[in-house]
């Protein structure tokens, strides 16, 4: 698959004369930023102002609430979309930005239109956020088909802003939605299309002509060194495992990040079957693996000071005669040792082998991102990653990653009793607990099990939020999200030197 190409972004005080539709947003206080010119044509010809207008019809300041509006003469269509609050955050206006784009893309019959952002980003942080939102709101992916695209696009963005404009926050905005589009790209392709070999193929692709360095292991080496997890859970498929590593080392960096993701192609469950239910997006189980390579791949396109290494474990869980079953007994890469409880719970397995894999590049910090557990899906809902950590100071470093970047982390426990529901009497550990309660939970605990102890570790469950099957809402739309490419890039921005 070619790398998507993003719509072209400018930044201008004024509204360009070629655009079709303006953007602008509306609080309790009525509606903001509507260039002057604009407004008073619209006030001309209508005899009232936007604001008044959209809240006539039905216009509201809250969140994802949106109208389209007539156009003065000779003037753009305007989309006033709500704000959600008087004083809105910088992750409001990516959402409002996202909200209005992904609108007027609604608008255009055929062809390509031309958006004009207005929301009034008073910084450059706020300027960020509103060009990574309208970039993000305008993707749509494009189904398979024999017939031509007769849906409209959005071809240009113009953010409105008075202020100075900073060239870098514009293109690392830019650079960061380029990787979430990336990952949703990735997480919506069906798995006939892509699977273990596939994806590392994708990845090459990528990353081909940048400053990372590339490496990956196929079915044959995974067994020649040991990476049991792997091979366990890619054995029932006739598409072999694979193991992606990206590292980029630039000279002077003294932070190295070691980023892990998990990268199920597919998930039937094994032999342990899902219902046909809970198979069929199952697509979307290699997410963790999409947002650690494409966020490798971000930070070496920012050029940040900050070493990397990233990995990707990939499989296919199929039930088969060659699948592994419960019970069974797997050496993981490095030689310890893991009963098998369900074969449903093959996340952990192959990142296991990942992370005890990073071991070996000595990083100072090891984060893992994986659509782990249905059970914390079920604590934290559809919108809610949640985070696991070794120590509170390696959780806030992340939290605070997750606050600048505008997604929704939430801090979860590993008691220690919890640790004790993974004993064994046949192996070092179990992959599972032989109870339901705390999944999430257990599930933590045993990736730590992997991390060599003094390094700090965070683990990210993206279950819920990794896809989204429900109505489009702010940048988000329906499928893959691309949800925590924009924590870990904002986390490795902080910890670079």
């Amino acid at each position: 698959m070619p790398s998507r190409i993003l719509p072209s972004l400018t930044i201008a005080k004024a509204v360009p004369r070629h655009v079709d539709v303006l953007v602008v947003g509306l609080s309790e206080s009525g509606a903001r930023d509507v260039p002057k010119t604009i407004g008073g044509a619209f006030t001309k010809r209508f005899g009232v102002s936007v604001g008044e207008m959209a809240t006539s019809l039905g216009a509201k300041p809250s969140a994802d609430s949106k109208r389209t509006l007539p156009a003065a003469e000779r003037g753009p269509r305007i989309v006033v979309v709500g704000l959600g609050a008087e004083q809105p955050s910088a992750e409001d206006l990516r959402r409002a930005a996202g909200t209005g784009v992904r609108h007027a893309a609604s608008l255009a019959e055929s062809g390509a239109l031309s958006v004009a952002v207005s929301l009034g980003s008073a910084d450059a942080e706020q300027l960020a956020a509103v060009a990574e939102g309208a970039l993000l709101g305008s993707y749509q992916y494009e189904p398979i088909s024999a017939a031509p695209a007769t849906s409209g696009k959005i071809n240009a963005i113009t953010v409105i802003h008075s202020g100075a404009v900073q060239g870098d926050a514009i293109s690392a905005a830019e650079l960061v939605a380029q990787a979430v589009i990336t990952v949703r790209d990735w997480v919506n392709i069906p798995a006939n299309l892509l699977y273990p070999d596939s994806f590392a193929n994708e990845v090459r692709n990528l990353v081909r002509g940048s400053r990372l360095a590339i490496d990956v292991l196929d079915e044959k080496a995974l067994s020649r060194d040991g990476y049991g997890g792997l091979m366990a859970v890619g054995g029932g498929s006739a598409r072999p495992p694979r193991l992606v590593r990206l590292s980029y080392s630039p000279r002077g960096a003294k932070f190295h990040l070691a980023l892990i993701g998990k990268g199920i192609t597919f998930d039937t469950g094994g032999l342990n079957l899902k219902p046909a239910e809970g198979m069929y997006t199952m697509k979307c189980d290699m997410a963790g693996a999409a947002v650690v390579l494409a966020t490798a791949h971000a930070i070496a396109q920012l050029g940040l000071m900050i070493k990397v290494t990233a990995y990707g474990a990939l499989a296919e869980n199929m039930p088969s005669g060659s699948a592994y079953r419960p019970s069974d007994v797997l050496s993981i890469y490095g030689g310890k040792t893991v009963e098998n409880g369900n074969s449903d719970a093959e996340g952990r397995l192959v990142m296991a082998d990942a992370l005890a894999r990073a071991n070996e590049d000595h990083p100072d910090m090891v984060v893992d991102v994986a659509t782990l557990t249905g059970a914390c899906v079920v604590a934290l809902g559809e919108r809610t990653t949640g985070l696991m950590a070794t120590d509170d100071a390696t959780a806030d470093l992340v939290l605070d990653a997750a606050e600048a970047a505008g997604e929704e982390v939430w801090q979860l426990p590993i008691p220690s009793e919890i640790r004790r529901k993974l004993d064994s009497k046949v192996a070092d550990l179990r992959s599972v607990a032989p109870d339901r309660w705390a999944g999430a939970l257990v599930a933590g605990a045993f990736l730590r099990e992997f991390v060599v102890e003094g390094t700090p570790w965070a683990h990210l469950d993206i279950a819920g939020p990794a896809f989204f099957d429900g109505k489009p809402y702010g940048y988000v739309a329906p499928g893959g999200t691309g949800v925590g490419v924009r924590t870990l890039i904002a986390l490795a921005r902080s910890l670079s030197g």
